[in-house]
């Protein structure tokens, strides 16, 4: 069963440029060490002081995997320092999640996914 880590980041709003190169380091850095990257936003319109991080992975296990490659890996460590250093990031909430379907299958891709290494048409 697919499971989604959902991150609700408080930043400090006079440093969204800086979040943005952090979260920006994040997509090269989680696929090398096992996650799948659905993406990161930023503070656009309205609320200046909150981004979202969502990664999948396939299992609570492959999680557990994912998270201990992460520990060992330069880069993310380099990364997770360079958040420290410039204290951009005020609190962080992690929730696990999994998709409901309407068939009850999390893993079956619903109408309008897109499935990844699928050809369009």
């Amino acid at each position: 069963m697919t499971v989604t880590v959902f991150i609700r980041y408080r930043i400090d709003p006079f440093k969204r440029a800086a979040f943005e190169a952090y979260a920006r380091k994040w997509l090269s850095i989680i696929p090398a060490c096992g996650g799948r990257v659905d993406g990161y936003w930023m503070p656009h319109e309205g609320t200046n002081d909150i981004a979202y991080g969502l990664i999948s992975f396939d299992s609570l296990a492959a999680y557990e995997s994912y998270r201990a490659r992460l520990r060992g890996d330069p880069a993310g460590a380099a990364n997770f320092g360079f958040a420290e250093a410039e204290r951009l990031i005020l609190a962080e909430e992690r929730s696990f999640l999994r998709r409901v379907t309407a068939d009850g299958d999390p893993d079956r891709a619903v109408s309008g996914d897109v499935v990844r290494g699928a050809e369009p048409g």
